[in-house]
């Protein structure tokens, strides 16, 4: 059974929602899930992990969340995720989609195996991106 870590920072509940529909998805794929707020995230977890999911929402212009998101973000190496399969969604209320592009980029950049290009949504997540994220959490477990 692989173990599926799942990170994510929400301010609206927008990403969280996104969150739990990737744990939905793996839990159902047969992957053991660990979902955890980016607050009560570690190094180790993810290192320990077979396969990872990170979301954030597009903050400012188009970063990610900065007070905790980013420093974890950044605290990561090939060490934590080189290697793994990697995927990667978020909200946005306004912009093209600049930060999941950047932070693929940034993940590929670790050797992470990145799902695709991000699953990302205006606002409250719509059924078809809650529906990818589902799908995306059974890819991480299979």
């Amino acid at each position: 059974m692989k173990k599926i870590v799942i990170v994510y920072w929400s301010g609206s509940g927008n990403t969280e929602t996104m969150a739990k529909s990737v744990a939905k998805g793996a839990g159902e794929g047969g992957g053991e899930v660990v979902i955890k707020p980016v607050g009560e995230a570690t190094k180790d977890l993810v290192k320990g992990a077979d396969a990872l999911a990170f979301g954030c929402p597009a903050m400012g212009d188009e970063i990610l969340e900065e007070s905790e998101m980013e420093p974890f973000i950044a605290s990561l190496g090939s060490a934590e995720v080189g290697g793994k399969a990697l995927g990667l969604f978020g909200s946005y209320d306004w912009g093209d989609g600049k930060w999941m592009q950047d932070w693929v980029e940034r993940m590929q950049g670790l050797g992470a195996k990145v799902d695709g290009t991000g699953i990302i949504t205006q606002l409250e997540p719509s059924e078809e991106a809650l529906s990818a994220c589902y799908d995306l959490g059974k890819r991480l477990a299979g």
